[in-house]
């Protein structure tokens, strides 16, 4: 697998580690749902992971917690531990299982506590500043991919063997 050539100010997630880093964002990060603007925050982290986008965590104190419903079911992260799931719900419109959060978070992750993940793909639109993110292909991830993040990415029908 060739790795991309790198700009100055842009990112290869070859270069992420592993185990994965939390770090705290330090951008401005908004999360819209059926009209509605469920996050906002200045305060997100972000874990990087080789081969894959970053995914952002936002605390709950910046999210409309009142559109978000557990839901069935959890897994489990080999890094973080246990995730459960919500479902977004605003008036008519659903997306089940759309984010997630880590209840009990392993020792080097405990900053994770009180945050919360966006599936971009289930979301009217995820920004990064002023710009839309793409999803991350597949939905198992959940990254965000932006243009200063370089790929390829992990995720997709023929990388679960990378």
């Amino acid at each position: 697998m060739a790795r991309q050539r790198i700009n100055p100010g842009r990112e290869s997630v070859w270069d992420y580690p592993r185990p994965p880093r939390l770090e705290d964002a330090n951008r401005r990060i908004k999360v819209v749902f059926g009209g509605v603007t469920l996050a906002h925050t200045t305060r997100a982290k972000r874990v990087l992971e080789t081969s894959h986008p970053p995914v952002y965590y936002v605390p709950t104190q910046d999210i409309r917690m009142e559109h978000l419903r557990p839901s069935e079911g959890s897994s489990l992260c080999e890094w973080k531990g246990r995730a459960d799931y919500y479902d977004v719900i605003v008036g008519e419109k659903a997306e089940l299982r759309a984010a997630w959060y880590c209840p009990d978070p392993v020792p080097e992750y405990r900053d994770l506590g009180d945050y919360v993940a966006f599936y971009p793909s289930k979301m009217d639109a995820c920004w990064v500043e002023e710009e839309k993110v793409r999803a991350q292909e597949g939905d198992f991830y959940g990254g965000w991919i932006t243009s200063d993040i370089v790929g390829p990415f992990k995720g997709g029908p023929v990388t679960w063997g990378w």
